[in-house]
């Protein structure tokens, strides 16, 4: 929780013109732009507001009724996101398109309808893609659907819920040490042998922090590197058991695209979000119930995390 707290009080050294102005010049200078100190200046109020904003939407989200929950999260998560957005493209909003959510859901809803397997879409252009682009270097993802259990299942504090309310094993738990025993059990799971399994992790990891040994998955550090994710109060790495299209994206684009689709529900769908809240009649209220509180406290982390790096 201390951890949390500290990334709060790091936003607030933007609330100076002239340390935000300074920031910005850094980032564009190692972007090789030739406006750095132009564009330092133009962006330097942008982005302390974009800040500004989005610790209010957060912390009004704390305070508010459950029905307004995700509607504040997501207008905090994007603002934070234009203020990351602000610090690899100088030029935004350089058209309107980047102005768009970026991501699509059904237009519902069904009588049957289950939140759990409800989907959404992402878009070719606005904020969901260009942030992807610009920070995570993802391409492969416009166009792609992701269902909301899939992108649920590859968060690690959701894991007892899975567990306890769908009988679904979605983590396989790092030690303190940052260290997976590749085991029978671990085998048994992913349903290979020993060798295919290295394979398969070799041909997965995405970075250098993470390396495999005869018997063990080793990490350098408690940070996400995909396929292996991070749990926020345990700071501790977990490797998802569920292989699915949501494996291979980040945790803080996981957010976005559950909070997006729940603000529209709460926005337009009023009688199913209501329901819901009143009638709790399966599963779809506990996991949502549990991402919101989940994500309150890890998303401003993770996002804010990404701006730390860059100082």
């Amino acid at each position: 929780m201390n951890e949390i707290c500290q990334h709060w009080d790091f936003i607030h050294y933007f609330q100076s013109a002239e340390y935000s102005q300074k920031f910005l010049k850094k980032c564009y200078e190692k972007l090789g732009s030739i406006q750095a100190e132009v564009k330092s200046y133009d962006n330097c109020y942008p982005f302390m507001y974009y800040l500004e904003q989005g610790e209010l939407y957060y912390k009004q989200a704390m305070m508010s009724p459950f029905s307004l929950k995700p509607i504040l999260l997501f207008y905090g998560y994007i603002h934070f996101i234009k203020a990351i957005v602000l610090t690899e493209d100088p030029e935004y909003p350089e058209t309107t398109t980047v102005l768009a959510h970026g991501i699509t859901s059904r237009k519902r809803k069904k009588q049957q309808y289950r939140f759990l397997q409800d989907e959404v879409k992402v878009q070719k252009n606005g904020l969901f893609s260009h942030f992807s682009g610009l920070v995570f270097h993802v391409k492969h993802i416009i166009g792609e659907k992701y269902k909301m259990e899939d992108l649920l299942v590859q968060i690690p504090e959701l894991e007892e819920a899975f567990l306890i309310l769908l009988k679904k094993k979605t983590m396989f738990w790092f030690t303190n040490q940052h260290e997976l025993r590749i085991d029978e059990s671990l085998l048994s799971h992913f349903h290979m042998s020993g060798s295919l399994f290295k394979q398969y992790m070799n041909e997965k990891i995405t970075g250098d922090s993470i390396w495999i040994t005869n018997d063990s998955i080793h990490a350098s550090s408690p940070e996400e590197q995909l396929p292996v994710r991070w749990h926020l109060s345990k700071n501790r790495l977990a490797l998802p058991g569920i292989r699915n299209e949501a494996s291979s994206i980040p945790e803080v684009l996981i957010h976005y695209a559950i909070l997006y689709n729940l603000s529209m529900i709460a926005r337009y769908e009023t009688e199913w979000w209501v329901e819901l809240l009143k009638n709790r009649t399966n599963e779809d209220y506990p996991i949502i119930t549990t991402f919101l509180n989940v994500t309150t406290e890890k998303s401003p982390y993770l996002l804010l995390k990404i701006l730390k790096d860059k100082t």
